[in-house]
């Protein structure tokens, strides 16, 4: 749901550009053009891209990693049963939602509307997201980029051996070329202080996407940030358990 309240809000955009190391396998299901069973996904120009959504998995995943190493309480995702408010076990009174909602808050069923950090940043069933990811896109134009088909076979796990008539061809982008993939990720105004310097740390932590990564595909490095962290970013961080 579109809140007209944030369109109003300035946010702040933090820019992303990733260098990819080898080749990049990020699957489109149902694509048609092209020789491959499983297509490189592309937008509407023809531009490789890595999906929004995936990026932002991602980070939710690290971010949970990185928390839960800072002794913050954190639910247990995705399960929605697991998560807040419905989360099992953990203690109810470490988690208030605050900014959106004041600390303490009372919804029309007369419930504390509590969450852990990362359902604040990220979401739940039950609470939107404060932060979105751009699609990032390839900033090489389509046309110097050739098509390269990857072949495989389907193995059978119980017999170690490979399936008879099961040939696949994987598209991914061209390898060793350090193709640039950019956009941005967008803080709301109301996010938590700590929002920031767990995401800048969890990106650290990120160093594949797209599928075939135990087989070396879609390995990546981050291109420098201009954002700077404080001392006192990191410390809001190490004080996660005190909260």
């Amino acid at each position: 749901m579109v809140q007209l309240s944030r369109l109003t809000q300035t946010t702040e955009a933090i820019p992303l550009t990733a260098l990819i190391d080898s080749a990049l396998c990020v699957g489109a299901g149902g694509s048609s053009g092209s020789l491959a069973d499983k297509p490189i996904i592309r937008n509407a120009q023809g531009q490789l891209l890595i999906p929004g959504s995936q990026l932002k998995g991602r980070l939710r995943h690290e971010c949970e990693k990185l928390a839960r190493a800072l002794s913050w309480p954190i639910c247990e995702s995705p399960t929605p049963t697991t998560m807040c408010p419905q989360r099992l076990g953990l203690d109810e009174s470490r988690f208030v939602q605050t900014g959106a909602y004041d600390i303490g808050k009372r919804d029309i069923n007369e419930n504390i509307q509590r969450h852990c950090l990362i359902c604040q940043i990220f979401g739940n069933p039950s609470l939107a997201s404060r932060i979105e990811v751009d699609d990032l896109v390839c900033q090489v134009e389509p046309e110097n980029l050739p098509e390269v088909l990857r072949p495989g076979v389907t193995l059978n796990r119980r017999r170690r051996t490979a399936e008879d008539q099961k040939l696949y061809y994987l598209e991914t982008s061209p390898a060793n070329v350090q193709l640039p993939f950019s956009g941005h990720l967008y803080l709301e105004p109301a996010c938590l202080s700590q929002t920031k310097p767990l995401i800048l740390a969890a990106l650290h932590h990120i160093h594949a996407l797209g599928g075939s990564k135990s087989a070396g595909l879609g390995w990546l490095r981050w291109q420098p940030f201009d954002q700077t962290l404080e001392d006192k970013d990191w410390s809001s961080l190490l004080e996660g358990n005190a909260s």
